[in-house]
């Protein structure tokens, strides 16, 4: 009896031996699990936040990424290169360039200055990183294409380029070239125009600032020259386009024009200039009584919206 107690036990010590090892292997195992799963999840934070303290980008939630525009140097591939420095060309002879897609005397690069490279200058540096993106105007998800085109039929008065073309890949290129470094969805210092406290504009104060700081270079009826795009009539934006608005157009001149003498037009003086121009006679848009489909316009929107009349907006009373 005594030896059979005695195997009992060894046995029952012995189960209990594999037990704790088996215990002890489950839990190595899973600590090992866990490791792997914090490091892949870790890996591309690690990436990003290697890529962003090489290029300077923040990555911080809430943070806006510093401004910086890449050097050529960075792109290592010729063929790439090429269709960027194509692209740029594009952009900044597009009439020229594009003439089938261009209906007044505007490029883009009268907007998006210093070939969309200027801070605070409606740049097109980052923008590929917030794309695809949802457009209020539009009332759904765009593509950086959809955009493109929006600027060709808008500002340009003109027609949309083939979303596949050769011509829209090298504009893409470009765009993406500049957005280097910068991470998915990240705001950026310098984007688009400084904010200013919308004011109230008057036509007759406009039209006075117009003829003594503005028609040296646009014309003294806004026609424009060789240099300097027109501001009204057949070969300007038209109506739908952003500049159209009378508070984009204001924060771009308060910020930029005149240009021989930046900075002197006070924020009065830029939504007065600003209401003038855009009272002007100007190409309508087909179809801007579709933009934004809810019903949820700007209040400086020149048009009425079908939406908007639904809705009571205030795109409904003009």
């Amino acid at each position: 009896m005594g030896r059979t107690v005695g195997m009992r036990l060894m046995a029952t010590r012995a189960v209990m031996a594999i037990a704790a090892i088996t215990v002890a292997a489950l839990g190595c195992a899973r600590r090992d699990s866990e490791s792997r799963d914090a490091q892949a999840t870790a890996a591309p934070a690690a990436t990003a936040a290697a890529a962003a303290k090489a290029t300077g980008v923040s990555t911080g939630a809430g943070a806006k990424s510093p401004f910086r525009v890449p050097a050529e140097s960075e792109v290592k591939d010729s063929v790439l290169l090429a269709s960027i420095r194509r692209g740029r060309a594009l952009l900044s002879h597009t009439r020229d360039s594009l003439p089938r897609h261009v209906g007044n005397g505007l490029v883009c690069t009268n907007c998006h200055l210093q070939d969309g490279t200027r801070k605070l200058g409606m740049p097109w540096v980052g923008v590929y990183a917030r794309f695809p993106q949802y457009r209020s105007r539009a009332g759904t998800t765009q593509l950086i294409e959809d955009r493109v085109n929006d600027c060709f039929k808008r500002s340009l008065n003109g027609r949309p380029l083939t979303p596949e073309s050769r011509d829209m890949r090298d504009i893409v290129a470009y765009m993406a070239f500049l957005s280097i470094g910068y991470p998915v969805g990240v705001e950026m210092e310098g984007q688009g125009l400084p904010k200013l406290e919308p004011l109230e504009g008057d036509t007759l104060r406009g039209a006075h600032i117009f003829a003594t700081r503005c028609a040296r270079c646009h014309g003294a009826a806004g026609e424009g020259s060789s240099a300097y795009p027109p501001l009204w009539g057949a070969r300007a934006y038209n109506i739908g386009a952003g500049m159209a608005r009378v508070r984009t157009a204001a924060a771009f001149v308060k910020q930029w024009m005149p240009q021989d003498s930046m900075g002197v037009l006070t924020p009065q003086e830029a939504f007065d200039v600003a209401r003038f121009i855009d009272a002007r006679p100007r190409p309508d848009f087909k179809g801007k009584e579709l933009d934004w489909p809810h019903g949820d316009p700007p209040p400086d929107v020149a048009y009425a919206t079908n939406a908007a009349r639904r809705t009571g907006a205030a795109g409904s009373r003009r």
